[in-house]
């Protein structure tokens, strides 16, 4: 029943084809991958083989080495599973919808993995309109799909949650995964393949932004994500609601990078965290679940979930009434880059971002706010942060991200004491990390992390 209810038929139309197409974009996975599971049972059900296609785009806004990387690093080793599943696995650098176009031209039918960025829509909304076979879309990316979770754009966590917490016992069941009956041989595509067993070969070929480098504390892949998360049961999750917030302690998940990529599912996460006997893990839940469907509720159902006309109307105000109030600090896009400014908790956590791609949860709160704080005006304050955000962070270009930089001029949050720059939206300080927090270990944990040099000259 839970997958029928994440599959909606797109379009109808011819059947006809040698085998079953499923193009795989957000779901990078051989596991625990509704999209993937649904396409066997169709090839199988046809009696037709199963061809998985990943089209590999250069260009994709934001693309780096460091992206890249941990990209075909995950998709080398989901490559090697379908090809053991006895499906056909079909990587190609080609615009991604162009690859489609060709396959489905002897696909009887293709299958969708769901998207929620204006690209991932835009290409999927594009490649239907260009091919003339039935087509299927299944969501692999939330354990509950959006518009069963709510039909409109929540305003907040609080009335999100009351909504979805009714309907995920009905989503925690994973689909059967069969293999593929038919096998397919001696066929010619019509596309070019990337040879995924040299990873550096292939990133050499795509003459990708070397500015970026890879990240030696993240690499991609199914195994090693649920490596991480065995990691985080076993060792952190028993405190996880104590410590989660602490820069200087090592008690968040990892997750981020692995489920932006599709490398693990969220329903497998919320399983194997349901399973352990500790006092309370409500709070993963809440932030897997609840905080990250709200962003795809975000991206679903608002437009501008991009922009500064995404965030409610008392933030604009508000913002908007405080924007000539004084700065003490201003800093142009450079000097936050290169963590120069005159806060070395602010430094630390840029500092954090451009070594390992990934910043702290809760530093990530006070990193977008200290940027508010020291810019001129709200939309260069945004476009900064989208900017850093998306170059630096592997879990970048994402509905969390946007959702996340958002948050910092008020979104999802509710009004606070009025303040000066703020207004109302919520203000986090310096001196309230050293209240809450033995700040001296997240500085000697950032020291550590390479050459304190700056990001670039």
């Amino acid at each position: 029943m839970s997958l029928e209810k994440r599959t909606i038929k797109l379009k109808t139309g011819n059947e006809k084809g040698k085998y079953v197409l499923y193009w795989m974009q957000a779901s990078q996975r051989a596991e625990e991958n509704d999209a993937l599971n649904f396409a066997i049972d169709l090839a199988n059900n046809q009696r037709k083989p199963l061809v998985v296609f990943f089209g590999i785009y250069k260009d994709f806004p934001e693309a780096n080495i460091r992206s890249f990387r941990f990209m075909l690093e995950g998709l080398q080793e989901t490559a090697n599973n379908i090809n053991q599943l006895g499906a056909k696995f079909l990587c190609s650098v080609i615009f991604p919808p162009k690859g489609v176009q060709i396959l489905s031209k002897n696909a009887s039918l293709v299958v969708f993995d769901k998207g929620y960025t204006r690209l991932q829509r835009q290409w999927r909304e594009s490649t239907i309109e260009k091919i003339n076979t039935t087509v299927y879309e299944v969501e692999t990316d939330v354990v509950v799909p959006v518009e069963i979770a709510s039909s409109k754009e929540e305003y907040s966590a609080a009335t999100l949650r009351k909504k979805i917490w009714k309907h995920i016992p009905d989503f925690l069941e994973s689909s059967k995964r069969n293999k593929p009956k038919e096998r397919i041989s001696g066929e010619s595509f019509g596309i070019n393949t990337a040879d995924l067993s040299s990873i550096d070969d292939l990133i050499s070929s795509l003459e990708l932004d070397k500015e970026i480098s890879p990240t030696a504390r993240f690499h991609g892949g199914t195994t090693r994500a649920k490596d991480r998360l065995k990691t985080f049961i076993e060792k952190r999750l028993p405190r996880y609601s104590e410590l989660k917030n602490d820069p200087g302690m090592e008690y968040v998940s990892d997750m981020s990078p692995y489920l932006h990529f599709g490398q693990i599912s969220p329903v497998y996460i919320v399983r194997e965290i349901k399973k352990q006997d500790v006092p309370d893990v409500h709070d993963y839940l809440e932030e897997l679940i609840v905080r990250r469907e709200l962003s795809r509720n975000f991206t679903h159902y608002n437009n501008n979930y991009d922009s500064l006309e995404g965030l409610p109307d008392w933030c604009m105000k508000t913002l908007s009434e405080h924007s000539e109030d004084r700065r003490e600090y201003t800093y142009e896009l450079k000097d936050l880059e290169n963590y120069q400014t005159h806060d070395e908790y602010w430094n630390a956590a840029q500092k954090e971002l451009v070594i390992t791609g990934k910043m702290h949860g809760y530093m990530r709160m006070y990193w977008g706010k200290k940027v508010i704080e020291w810019s001129e005006n709200l939309q260069k304050a945004y476009d900064n942060l989208i900017f850093l955000n998306d170059k630096y962070e592997l879990d970048g270009r994402d509905p969390n991200g946007y959702t996340g930089v958002l948050w910092c001029f008020g979104k999802h949050d509710m009004p606070f004491k009025e303040r000066d720059i703020f207004g109302k939206v919520r203000y986090m300080s310096k001196s309230g990390l050293k209240r809450k927090f033995d700040m001296k270990k997240y500085l000697k944990k950032t020291s550590k992390m390479g050459d304190p040099k700056l990001a670039k000259q």
